[in-house]
Protein backbone atom coordinates (compact mmCIF):
# COMPACT_ATOMS: atom_id res chain seq x y z
CA UNK A 1 0.00 0.00 0.00
CA UNK A 2 1.53 3.53 -1.45
CA UNK A 3 0.62 6.76 0.43
CA UNK A 4 1.82 10.16 -0.45
CA UNK A 5 1.68 13.70 2.07
CA UNK A 6 0.16 16.21 -0.78
CA UNK A 7 -1.34 19.41 0.60
CA UNK A 8 -1.78 18.34 4.11
CA UNK A 9 -3.68 14.97 3.30
CA UNK A 10 -2.51 11.62 3.31
CA UNK A 11 -3.42 9.72 -0.48
CA UNK A 12 -3.56 6.73 -1.14
CA UNK A 13 -1.97 6.36 -4.75
CA UNK A 14 -0.99 2.78 -6.84
CA UNK A 15 1.69 2.88 -9.41
CA UNK A 16 2.49 0.66 -12.44
CA UNK A 17 4.39 0.52 -15.68
CA UNK A 18 7.06 2.84 -17.18
CA UNK A 19 6.63 5.19 -20.37
CA UNK A 20 4.30 8.25 -20.89
CA UNK A 21 2.75 9.32 -17.39
CA UNK A 22 -1.03 8.48 -17.17
CA UNK A 23 -3.15 10.03 -14.58
CA UNK A 24 -6.20 8.21 -13.50
CA UNK A 25 -9.10 10.61 -11.66
CA UNK A 26 -11.77 8.73 -10.89
CA UNK A 27 -15.39 10.42 -10.10
CA UNK A 28 -18.03 10.65 -7.37
CA UNK A 29 -18.89 8.48 -5.84
CA UNK A 30 -15.90 5.87 -6.46
CA UNK A 31 -12.11 5.05 -5.55
CA UNK A 32 -9.20 4.21 -7.58
CA UNK A 33 -10.88 0.36 -6.52
CA UNK A 34 -12.75 0.95 -9.80
CA UNK A 35 -9.86 1.54 -12.04
CA UNK A 36 -7.86 -1.67 -10.99
CA UNK A 37 -8.18 -3.44 -14.20
CA UNK A 38 -7.94 -0.62 -16.32
CA UNK A 39 -4.95 0.68 -14.51
CA UNK A 40 -3.19 -2.67 -15.13
CA UNK A 41 -3.69 -2.54 -19.15
CA UNK A 42 -2.89 1.01 -19.25
CA UNK A 43 0.41 -0.18 -17.87
CA UNK A 44 1.06 -1.34 -20.69
CA UNK A 45 0.96 1.50 -22.57
CA UNK A 46 2.33 3.97 -19.92
CA UNK A 47 3.37 4.60 -16.19
CA UNK A 48 -0.39 4.71 -15.05
CA UNK A 49 -0.83 6.35 -11.70
CA UNK A 50 -4.50 6.30 -10.07
CA UNK A 51 -5.31 7.70 -6.33
CA UNK A 52 -7.89 7.82 -3.96
CA UNK A 53 -9.11 11.75 -3.86
CA UNK A 54 -9.17 13.23 -0.58
CA UNK A 55 -12.15 11.91 1.66
CA UNK A 56 -12.37 9.07 -0.21
CA UNK A 57 -12.15 5.74 0.52
CA UNK A 58 -8.35 4.38 1.51
CA UNK A 59 -8.17 8.70 1.35
CA UNK A 60 -10.38 9.69 4.11
CA UNK A 61 -9.15 11.27 6.83
CA UNK A 62 -10.49 9.29 10.53
CA UNK A 63 -12.45 12.74 11.00
CA UNK A 64 -14.59 13.71 7.69
CA UNK A 65 -14.08 16.82 6.06
CA UNK A 66 -17.44 19.05 5.97
CA UNK A 67 -16.28 20.55 2.66
CA UNK A 68 -14.03 19.60 -0.29
CA UNK A 69 -14.08 21.85 -3.09
CA UNK A 70 -12.56 21.44 -7.02
CA UNK A 71 -9.41 23.46 -6.02
CA UNK A 72 -8.48 21.24 -3.29
CA UNK A 73 -8.94 18.22 -5.44
CA UNK A 74 -7.36 20.03 -8.49
CA UNK A 75 -4.22 20.93 -6.69
CA UNK A 76 -4.30 17.30 -5.02
CA UNK A 77 -4.07 15.92 -8.55
CA UNK A 78 -1.22 18.75 -8.86
CA UNK A 79 0.88 17.37 -6.22
CA UNK A 80 0.45 13.77 -7.34
CA UNK A 81 2.21 14.09 -10.31
CA UNK A 82 4.69 16.99 -9.00
CA UNK A 83 5.44 14.07 -6.09
CA UNK A 84 6.27 11.49 -8.24
CA UNK A 85 7.77 13.20 -10.98
CA UNK A 86 5.26 12.43 -13.53
CA UNK A 87 3.93 15.62 -15.65
CA UNK A 88 2.99 16.21 -18.06
CA UNK A 89 0.62 13.73 -18.14
CA UNK A 90 -2.40 12.28 -20.22
CA UNK A 91 -4.66 13.11 -17.88
CA UNK A 92 -7.61 10.21 -17.71
CA UNK A 93 -11.13 11.64 -15.62
CA UNK A 94 -14.08 9.80 -15.41
CA UNK A 95 -17.28 11.96 -14.38
CA UNK A 96 -16.21 14.20 -11.33
CA UNK A 97 -12.84 12.93 -12.36
CA UNK A 98 -13.34 14.65 -15.65
CA UNK A 99 -14.49 18.05 -14.31
CA UNK A 100 -11.17 17.78 -12.15
CA UNK A 101 -9.33 17.23 -15.00
CA UNK A 102 -10.21 19.84 -17.46
CA UNK A 103 -9.78 22.41 -14.81
CA UNK A 104 -6.21 21.10 -13.78
CA UNK A 105 -5.77 21.59 -17.57
CA UNK A 106 -6.29 24.80 -17.62
CA UNK A 107 -4.54 26.32 -14.13
CA UNK A 108 -1.63 24.01 -14.36
CA UNK A 109 -1.18 23.16 -18.11
CA UNK A 110 2.39 22.35 -18.08
CA UNK A 111 0.93 19.13 -15.73
CA UNK A 112 -0.93 17.89 -18.98
CA UNK A 113 -0.25 16.64 -22.23
CA UNK A 114 -3.24 15.41 -22.90
CA UNK A 115 -7.06 14.44 -21.64
CA UNK A 116 -9.44 11.90 -21.90
CA UNK A 117 -12.30 13.10 -20.76
CA UNK A 118 -14.88 10.36 -19.77
CA UNK A 119 -18.47 12.24 -19.29
CA UNK A 120 -16.97 14.94 -17.78
CA UNK A 121 -19.19 16.67 -14.95
CA UNK A 122 -18.98 19.91 -16.35
CA UNK A 123 -23.24 20.60 -16.46
CA UNK A 124 -22.84 24.20 -15.97
CA UNK A 125 -22.20 24.08 -19.57
CA UNK A 126 -25.40 23.22 -21.20
CA UNK A 127 -28.94 24.69 -19.47
CA UNK A 128 -30.70 21.48 -19.62
CA UNK A 129 -27.60 19.26 -18.40
CA UNK A 130 -27.73 22.17 -15.37
CA UNK A 131 -31.14 21.81 -14.17
CA UNK A 132 -30.49 17.95 -14.26
CA UNK A 133 -27.56 18.24 -11.75
CA UNK A 134 -29.16 20.79 -9.44
CA UNK A 135 -32.14 18.30 -9.89
CA UNK A 136 -29.71 15.67 -8.68
CA UNK A 137 -28.36 17.74 -6.19
CA UNK A 138 -31.62 18.44 -3.79
CA UNK A 139 -32.48 14.74 -4.14
CA UNK A 140 -29.68 13.71 -2.27
CA UNK A 141 -29.50 15.96 -0.16
CA UNK A 142 -32.82 15.16 0.88
CA UNK A 143 -32.84 11.52 0.92
CA UNK A 144 -29.31 11.64 3.01
CA UNK A 145 -30.09 14.10 5.56
CA UNK A 146 -29.29 12.65 8.34
CA UNK A 147 -27.92 9.28 6.93
CA UNK A 148 -24.47 10.06 5.35
CA UNK A 149 -24.49 6.53 4.19
CA UNK A 150 -27.44 7.21 1.65
CA UNK A 151 -25.50 9.47 -0.01
CA UNK A 152 -23.58 7.55 -3.02
CA UNK A 153 -26.23 5.17 -2.93
CA UNK A 154 -28.84 8.11 -3.78
CA UNK A 155 -26.39 9.76 -6.48
CA UNK A 156 -25.63 6.25 -8.38
CA UNK A 157 -29.78 5.43 -8.01
CA UNK A 158 -30.61 8.64 -9.15
CA UNK A 159 -28.33 9.22 -11.94
CA UNK A 160 -28.01 5.73 -13.56
CA UNK A 161 -30.64 3.80 -12.63
CA UNK A 162 -31.79 1.28 -9.33
CA UNK A 163 -30.75 -1.46 -11.74
CA UNK A 164 -27.05 -0.37 -11.78
CA UNK A 165 -26.91 -0.19 -7.92
CA UNK A 166 -28.30 -3.58 -7.08
CA UNK A 167 -25.91 -4.83 -9.78
CA UNK A 168 -22.90 -4.01 -8.09
CA UNK A 169 -21.27 -6.72 -5.43
CA UNK A 170 -22.27 -6.44 -1.76
CA UNK A 171 -18.68 -5.32 -1.45
CA UNK A 172 -18.58 -2.54 -3.84
CA UNK A 173 -21.84 -1.27 -2.36
CA UNK A 174 -19.89 -0.82 1.71
CA UNK A 175 -17.32 1.07 -0.63
CA UNK A 176 -19.69 3.28 -2.03
CA UNK A 177 -21.82 3.74 1.33
CA UNK A 178 -18.74 4.69 2.66
CA UNK A 179 -17.77 7.90 0.69
CA UNK A 180 -21.20 9.24 1.72
CA UNK A 181 -19.19 11.80 3.63
CA UNK A 182 -17.21 12.84 0.85
CA UNK A 183 -20.15 13.35 -1.40
CA UNK A 184 -21.59 15.62 1.00
CA UNK A 185 -18.64 17.77 1.66
CA UNK A 186 -18.28 17.80 -2.21
CA UNK A 187 -22.05 18.83 -2.27
CA UNK A 188 -21.25 21.52 0.60
CA UNK A 189 -18.28 22.56 -1.05
CA UNK A 190 -17.45 25.12 -3.78
CA UNK A 191 -16.67 24.24 -7.44
CA UNK A 192 -18.13 20.37 -7.65
CA UNK A 193 -20.66 19.34 -10.27
CA UNK A 194 -23.26 18.92 -7.25
CA UNK A 195 -22.23 22.18 -5.60
CA UNK A 196 -24.34 24.92 -5.11
CA UNK A 197 -21.96 27.18 -6.81
CA UNK A 198 -20.27 24.48 -9.59
CA UNK A 199 -17.72 25.73 -11.67
CA UNK A 200 -18.74 27.78 -14.55
CA UNK A 201 -16.49 27.84 -17.91
CA UNK A 202 -17.13 30.42 -21.09
CA UNK A 203 -15.74 29.62 -24.57
CA UNK A 204 -12.91 31.83 -24.01
CA UNK A 205 -11.52 30.09 -21.06
CA UNK A 206 -12.29 26.14 -22.92
CA UNK A 207 -10.51 27.51 -25.87
CA UNK A 208 -7.63 28.42 -23.50
CA UNK A 209 -7.29 24.54 -22.81
CA UNK A 210 -4.83 24.01 -25.57
CA UNK A 211 -3.96 20.26 -24.97
CA UNK A 212 -5.29 17.04 -27.33
CA UNK A 213 -8.62 16.01 -26.18
CA UNK A 214 -10.14 12.86 -26.33
CA UNK A 215 -14.06 12.98 -25.42
CA UNK A 216 -15.55 9.95 -24.86
CA UNK A 217 -19.42 9.42 -24.92
CA UNK A 218 -21.46 6.34 -23.89
CA UNK A 219 -24.94 5.47 -25.61
CA UNK A 220 -26.80 4.01 -22.56
CA UNK A 221 -25.55 7.41 -20.33
CA UNK A 222 -27.92 10.57 -19.04
CA UNK A 223 -28.73 12.33 -21.23
CA UNK A 224 -27.20 15.45 -19.35
CA UNK A 225 -23.74 13.60 -20.17
CA UNK A 226 -24.25 13.78 -23.46
CA UNK A 227 -24.85 17.35 -23.49
CA UNK A 228 -22.01 18.21 -22.00
CA UNK A 229 -19.61 16.35 -24.30
CA UNK A 230 -21.52 17.85 -27.48
CA UNK A 231 -20.58 21.68 -25.91
CA UNK A 232 -17.38 20.39 -24.90
CA UNK A 233 -16.40 19.22 -28.41
CA UNK A 234 -17.48 22.78 -29.88
CA UNK A 235 -15.50 24.66 -27.34
CA UNK A 236 -12.32 22.62 -26.87
CA UNK A 237 -9.92 23.46 -29.49
CA UNK A 238 -8.27 19.88 -29.75
CA UNK A 239 -10.56 17.40 -29.65
CA UNK A 240 -11.54 14.16 -31.33
CA UNK A 241 -14.92 12.37 -29.81
CA UNK A 242 -15.76 8.61 -29.61
CA UNK A 243 -19.34 6.93 -28.66
CA UNK A 244 -18.82 3.59 -26.97
CA UNK A 245 -21.33 0.76 -25.66
CA UNK A 246 -22.74 0.65 -22.62
CA UNK A 247 -23.41 3.54 -19.37
CA UNK A 248 -21.68 6.09 -17.87
CA UNK A 249 -19.07 3.69 -16.06
CA UNK A 250 -16.86 3.86 -18.77
CA UNK A 251 -14.07 2.05 -19.29
CA UNK A 252 -10.77 4.29 -18.57
CA UNK A 253 -8.86 1.69 -20.95
CA UNK A 254 -11.97 1.14 -23.59
CA UNK A 255 -9.59 0.65 -26.95
CA UNK A 256 -10.66 3.94 -28.00
CA UNK A 257 -8.57 5.51 -25.22
CA UNK A 258 -5.02 3.20 -26.10
CA UNK A 259 -4.86 4.00 -29.18
CA UNK A 260 -4.82 7.68 -27.90
CA UNK A 261 -2.64 7.08 -25.24
CA UNK A 262 -0.22 5.67 -27.97
CA UNK A 263 -0.75 8.21 -29.95
CA UNK A 264 0.18 11.07 -27.85
CA UNK A 265 3.14 8.66 -26.38
CA UNK A 266 4.32 8.58 -30.44
CA UNK A 267 3.83 12.34 -31.04
CA UNK A 268 6.63 14.61 -30.79
CA UNK A 269 4.40 18.22 -29.92
CA UNK A 270 1.12 16.10 -28.59
CA UNK A 271 -0.37 19.38 -30.30
CA UNK A 272 0.59 21.50 -27.64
Amino acid sequence: MSRLSVNGVDLYYEERGEGIPILGVHGTPSSAVMWADAAEELALHGRCIIYDRRGFHRSAPPAPFATLDLVDHVDDAAGVLAALHAGPAVVIGRSTGGLIAIELARRFPDKVKALVLLEPALFTIDPEADAWARSLRLRVLERSAGQPGLAAETVIRESLGDATWESLPEDLREMFAGTGHAVLAEINGHGMDLSEDALELDEDKLEGIRRPTLIVSAEESPEACRLVNARLSGALPFTRTVLVTGGHIINPAHPAVLDFVDGIAASKDAWA
